[in-house]
C-alpha cells in the first residue's frame, strides 16, 4: 500500500461558515487553487493550478487506485471538493486524520491538534493562514483602485502567493506528523466505516421546506417589528431591545430588582403575581424577542443547496468523551420541541406568510415559529420520514452493565421504569402507581430519580433535572437520592468499581477489568504520548490523554487528564470520577447501539438523512414501516448479550417530536 497525504486550497463565492462546505463546493465559481501532497516518505510537493500547472497523470490515477490510501485532515472536504472538480476518488480509499484524532481524545482543528499532541514548532501549522485565505479565497470588493476585479489573483501579490503555497505545504507536513503519532493507536476498521457512512449521509443531505423557511422568516420580521413598536409604546425607550436601557426601566417598577435580563431571569420574574400589567407585558415581549431559535431558519436558508437539500448536519465523533455525533450548521442536537396539536395548520399559515392568522390562533408568534422548526425538514419526493429512537436506552444500558437485575426484568416485561422505580423506592405495589390513584404522585419521584441519579448525582442533579419544577421540595431531595441508591445497589457499586479501576490503572500501569470493560494505560516512547483507555464491549476504546493522579476537591486521588475545556475552549486539565466515567461509558455504549442500528439500516438499502442522540430519521420509500425499523433496533447485539433494547417511533411527511 502507498500513502498519499493531501491538502488543497480552494475558493468560492459562497461563505463556507454560513453555507457549509457542500454548498460552498457546489458553487459555479468554485475551484481548487493549490494541491499539496506527500507521497509515502517523499518531500511535500505542490501543484499551482491557478498558474497553469496541472495534476500529473500518475497522481490522477493514484486518486482512484485502491492500493493508495489517501489521507487528509477533515478528509470529507478534500474528498468532496476533488470529486466536484472532476477528479474521481472513491471515499472508501480515504482516511480522515481529524476523525482519528477525535477518536484518540484530541480536539478538532489542525492547529489545535498539532499543539495538543505536542508537535515541534517547525511541524506546526503556519499562523498566517487566515489572512492569506481572506485574500485569495474570498471574493474581494470591486473598486476603481483594484480595477473592479472580483478576486485577488497570484499576480496581484506574488509574495503573498508564495507564502500561501508554503502555508498549503505546511498543512500537509502537520497532518502527516499528526498521523505518525496517531497511527500508534489505530482506529478500528468499524469506526473507519462509520466515518464513511457519516460522510455519505452528509453528502446526501436532507430536503427542507423552502416555503416554510421563507414564510417563517417573513413572519418573524413582522412579529419583531410589531413587538418592538409595542415595547417602545410601553416604555418610551428609543431601543427597548437594549438591556442597558430596559433594565433600569423595569427595576424602577419592580419590588425585587433584576440583575440581568437573561432567559432564566425573565422566566423567574414572570412568576411574580403582583406586578404592573405594563411591566408584565414588557417582560413577555422581552421573552418573545429573545427567541434565538429563529436563527435555525436562517441557517437552513443559508446552507440550502440548489436541489433544496441541506448538507453537512452531523459531525462524526463530535463528542470525543463518548464518540457520539454532534450537530453542525442547523445544530440538530438542540432543536426546540413541538407541543402544538395542530402542526399541519400552523405550517400552512406560516407557508402562506399569514402573521395575523398565527397571532389569532396561537397568540405567541415567536414560540409558534420555534415549534415549527423541526417540521422544516421534509422527505424526498415520493418518500416519507420514518423516525425511531431507543426507549430509555441509558437506563437500560447502565442496568445491563451493572447487573441490576430488577431493572433488567422491568425492561424485559412491562417496561414502565418510572413506576417500577417508584415502587421499589417507596414499597408500593407497581399497579397502584396509576392515574386516578393517590400513589400516582410517586411516579414523578421515580422519574426524576431515574433521569438524574444514575451517574452518582445528588440533590443538585435532581434540581438540574427539574425536580423543583415538578413540584418537589428541596427538603424531599435527600430522601429521594438515598432511596434510589438503596434501590439500585449494583449501579452504586459500579461507580466505585469503575473509579477504583481507573485510579489503579494510572497508579500501577497494569490493566484492570470491570464487567465487560478493560482499563489500560497506553503510550509510546518515541513521541511521549500517553492515554488512559477504556475498551468498550463493542471493541472500540475511550481515550483520556496524558492521565495523572492528583487529589480532587474532596481530597481523594482522582484521575486527571487533558481535554478541551467546555467554557474556555482551550486544551487544559480536567478531572473525573466514578460517576462521570460511568456516564461516559454508558453513553458510549448507547452510541455503539445506535451505530449497530445504522449499519443494519444501511444493509437494508435505506437512507438515513440525519440522527439526533438516540433517534434515526430515514428518508424511506412508502412501503417501509416504523415497525420495520423498530424491529432492527430491538434485535440482539452480539457484543451485548442480555441487553434488552426497544425502539419507538412514527411515520410522517415532515420531522417532528412525537
Amino acid at each position: 500500500m502507498h500513502h498519499l497525504s493531501i491538502d488543497i486550497e480552494t475558493r468560492s463565492s459562497e461563505d463556507i461558515k454560513k453555507a457549509g462546505s457542500y454548498k460552498y463546493a457546489q458553487s459555479p465559481d468554485f475551484e481548487i487553487l493549490l494541491f499539496a501532497y506527500k507521497w509515502d516518505e517523499n518531500p511535500v510537493e505542490i501543484i499551482d493550478l491557478v498558474c497553469g500547472e496541472s495534476l500529473p497523470e500518475w497522481l490522477i490515477l493514484a486518486l482512484q487506485d485502491p492500493m493508495v490510501v489517501k489521507h487528509a485532515y477533515n478528509a470529507a472536504f478534500e474528498w468532496y471538493c476533488l470529486n466536484r472538480a472532476g477528479y474521481n476518488t472513491p471515499l472508501e480509499q480515504w482516511r480522515c486524520t481529524m476523525a482519528h484524532g477525535l477518536y484518540c481524545g484530541y480536539t478538532a482543528g489542525l492547529d489545535a491538534t498539532g499543539k495538543a499532541i505536542g508537535l515541534p514548532q517547525d511541524k506546526q501549522k503556519l499562523a498566517v493562514g487566515k489572512a492569506l485565505i481572506r485574500y485569495f479565497c474570498v471574493p474581494c470588493k470591486a473598486t476603481k483602485t483594484n480595477g473592479g476585479r472580483p478576486w485577488n489573483q497570484p499576480w496581484h501579490d506574488k509574495d503573498k502567493w508564495e507564502l500561501f503555497k508554503d502555508y498549503c505545504k505546511q498543512d500537509v507536513v502537520t497532518e502527516y506528523e499528526i498521523l505518525q503519532r496517531l497511527d500508534r493507536f489505530p482506529m478500528p476498521q468499524e469506526e473507519e466505516e462509520l466515518w464513511q457512512m457519516d460522510v455519505k449521509m452528509n453528502a446526501f443531505g436532507v430536503r427542507v421546506d423552502t416555503a416554510l423557511i421563507e414564510g417563517a422568516l417573513y413572519i418573524d420580521a413582522v412579529s419583531n417589528q410589531k413587538l418592538t413598536d409595542e415595547a417602545v409604546g410601553i416604555t418610551g425607550l428609543k431601543n427597548p431591545n437594549s438591556t442597558a436601557q430596559l433594565l433600569p426601566w423595569l427595576n424602577s417598577r419592580l419590588t425585587e430588582p433584576l440583575n440581568d435580563l437573561q432567559k432564566a431571569t425573565v422566566e423567574e420574574a414572570l412568576k411574580e403575581e403582583k406586578m404592573q400589567e405594563n411591566v408584565r407585558r414588557m417582560l413577555e415581549i422581552r421573552q418573545q424577542l429573545g427567541k434565538t431559535s429563529i436563527k435555525k431558519y436562517v441557517a437552513m436558508r443559508d446552507s440550502r443547496c440548489k436541489d433544496g437539500r441541506v448538507r453537512g448536519l452531523t459531525q462524526y465523533y463530535g463528542a470525543n468523551r463518548t464518540g457520539r455525533w454532534a450537530g453542525r450548521m442547523v445544530q440538530l442536537q438542540n432543536l426546540p420541541r413541538n407541543y402544538l396539536s395542530t402542526l399541519d395548520y400552523a405550517r400552512k399559515l406560516a407557508k402562506q406568510k399569514n402573521y395575523d392568522g398565527l397571532k389569532l390562533l396561537y397568540g405567541n408568534v415567536p414560540d409558534t415559529l420555534s415549534q415549527l422548526i423541526r417540521t422544516a425538514f421534509i422527505p424526498s419526493e415520493g418518500h416519507k420520514f420514518v423516525v425511531a429512537d431507543f426507549s430509555a436506552i441509558e437506563a437500560r444500558v447502565i442496568a445491563w452493565l451493572a447487573g441490576e437485575q430488577w431493572v433488567n426484568e422491568v425492561f424485559a416485561t412491562h417496561g414502565m421504569i418510572y413506576e417500577a422505580t417508584a415502587s421499589q423506592m417507596f414499597g408500593v405495589p407497581v399497579e397502584r402507581i396509576a392515574k386516578g390513584n393517590p400513589e400516582y404522585s410517586l411516579r414523578q419521584k421515580g422519574k426524576v430519580a431515574t433521569l438524574a441519579l444514575g451517574y452518582q448525582g445528588g440533590e443538585g442533579a435532581l434540581i438540574r433535572m427539574g425536580a423543583l419544577d415538578m413540584g418537589l421540595s428541596e427538603e424531599e431531595l435527600p430522601d429521594i437520592k438515598n432511596r434510589w441508591r438503596q434501590t439500585n445497589p449494583r449501579i452504586v457499586d459500579l461507580w466505585y468499581a469503575i473509579d477504583r479501576a481507573a485510579v489503579q490503572t494510572v497508579q500501577t500501569a497494569q490493566p484492570q477489568g470491570i464487567k465487560d470493560l478493560i482499563f489500560s494505560l497506553e503510550g509510546d516512547l518515541l513521541y511521549g504520548q500517553s492515554f488512559l483507555t477504556i475498551r468498550l464491549p463493542a471493541g472500540r476504546k475511550l481515550f483520556y490523554p496524558k492521565p495523572f493522579l492528583k487529589e480532587n476537591k474532596f481530597d481523594r486521588p482522582a484521575v486527571h487528564y487533558y481535554t478541551i475545556g467546555q467554557n474556555t475552549k482551550k486544551w487544559e486539565v480536567d478531572s473525573t470520577y466514578g460517576g462521570k466515567l460511568t456516564e461516559n461509558i454508558v453513553q458510549a455504549i448507547a452510541r455503539d447501539c445506535l451505530a449497530e442500528t445504522l449499519r443494519r439500516i444501511e444493509a437494508r438499502g435505506l437512507q438515513v438523512v440525519f440522527h439526533v442522540h438516540d433517534e434515526v430519521i430515514i428518508d424511506a420509500p412508502m412501503d417501509v414501516t416504523v415497525e420495520d425499523i423498530c424491529g432492527l433496533m430491538a434485535e440482539p447485539i452480539p457484543w451485548a448479550p442480555g441487553l434488552i433494547l426497544k425502539g419507538a417511533g412514527f411515520e410522517n411527511s415532515y420531522y417532528m417530536k412525537d
